[in-house]
């Protein structure tokens, strides 16, 4: 089994729970994380279909929870 786990930040990443709106140089900022977004959803496709299992995780996710969704699937594939 082929893992691949991301650890993703939230501004950079567009996070649903924390995205705020870039307030300085929100013409390159906007964009730029669209793309961020765009780009990480590509990458999983593509990991995807090269057998790979992908796992991200937000910055804000506490430690011991992001284990134990790795875990969890490591022992769903098992």
């Amino acid at each position: 089994m082929r893992v691949c786990v991301f650890v993703d930040g939230c501004f950079w990443h567009g996070c649903e729970e924390h995205r705020r709106a870039p307030v300085a140089n929100s013409d390159y900022w906007g964009p730029k994380i669209a793309r961020n977004v765009e780009r990480d959803r590509r990458n999983n496709a593509i990991l995807r279909e090269m057998g790979w299992t992908v796992i991200r995780i937000w910055e804000h996710e506490p430690v011991e929870a992001a284990i134990g969704r790795i875990a969890e699937m490591l022992a769903a594939r098992a």
